[in-house]
């Protein structure tokens, strides 16, 4: 009587492992720079922030006669960091800086401020923050 033996051979496991590698390599680049992509993605969510919490308040001025506690006053020129501390309730995050400056002083509907991520970060892409003035 023969024996029957069960397993794999060596040219299966080989093959298994040739394809293993070929899907590790195609795949190792796209998880390499997700940090990256999480740094622009902070950078879009506080501009979308800052640009949405200045929407909001002109509207609330509106509402008010442009006067009254629910109205912040951006018609001055100020720094965009500052702009952006008055509109958020939490402040700017740590991870991001916002630079520019919100000139409302003049003729100016609106101001844009730049949102950039920590420079330990290489590779993150800025986003525009859109400030609409109060008169």
């Amino acid at each position: 009587m023969k024996a029957v033996q069960k397993g794999f051979t060596l040219i299966e496991l080989v093959v298994v492992i040739v394809i293993l590698g070929i899907l590790a390599a195609t795949a190792l680049p796209k998880f390499v720079d997700l940090r990256s992509e999480a740094a622009t993605a902070a950078n879009s969510g506080v501009a979308g922030a800052i640009s949405s919490s200045s929407a909001i308040n002109y509207g609330a001025c509106a509402a008010n006669n442009f006067a009254g506690p629910k109205c912040t006053a951006l018609t001055t020129s100020q720094t965009c960091a500052a702009t952006a501390a008055l509109l958020l309730q939490s402040g700017v995050p740590g991870t991001v800086s916002v630079t520019g400056t919100a000139d409302c002083s003049g003729a100016a509907i609106t101001a844009s401020c730049t949102v950039t991520a920590n420079p330990a970060v290489s590779g993150s892409t800025d986003a525009t923050a859109t400030i609409i003035c109060t008169r």
